[in-house]
């Protein structure tokens, strides 16, 4: 039993060979230039440059947000952050969440909180968003162990919770000066 190729001559195996040849140097050229601008697109975000392109994915406003953390613009950059917890997976969402409690710690940090009421508020403020975003953080991913030490830092910054009733000159359980707390 033999093949009938008949119909396949040299002149078309010949066009065929070569259409394929072009198909794959289009493809080639294509894969080339996707790379070059991706190179571009890193170098832009390592020196916290603006890409030129991808300008809307998820990694350049990602990029574009820690910059601003970086250069203290805390607002823009929790906008920006803020705008990445709807649309990523939760790995993604997670790493926000932990960049966002790191701009809340790095700003409680900085607040000069002596003997002003008013200082000590906006950094029990500011430590109480940042234990937030690190809770946040680690429900969506709790193998991080960078954001569960940033966790154990805040909440040691923050003041213990007062038990009611307690106080400096009132007896444990005491609200007042002798009425117990609970049901007689």
């Amino acid at each position: 039993m033999a093949l009938n190729l008949g119909f396949l001559t040299v002149k078309k195996l010949t066009w065929g060979c070569s259409l394929i040849a072009l198909i794959s140097s289009l493809g080639i050229a294509h894969q080339v230039n996707r790379l070059n601008q991706i190179n571009a697109f890193n170098t832009a975000v390592k020196i916290g440059k603006p890409p030129k392109t991808d300008q809307l994915s998820y990694e350049a406003k990602y990029a574009q947000a820690y910059w601003l953390a970086k250069k203290e613009y805390y607002k823009e950059a929790t906008k920006l952050f803020t705008g990445l917890t709807q649309t990523s997976s939760a790995s993604n969402r997670s790493a926000v969440f932990h960049n966002i409690g790191n701009m809340f710690f790095l700003k409680a940090l900085r607040v000069d909180s002596s003997n002003d009421p008013r200082t000590r508020d906006e950094a029990e403020y500011l430590l109480l968003e940042a234990k937030t975003a690190y809770k946040n953080a680690v429900k969506l991913d709790n193998s991080n162990w960078g954001t569960r030490r940033n966790l154990d830092r805040v909440m040691s910054l923050l003041p213990e919770v007062p038990t009611p009733g307690v106080s400096d000159s009132d007896a444990p359980g005491m609200i007042m000066s002798n009425i117990p707390v609970g049901l007689p």
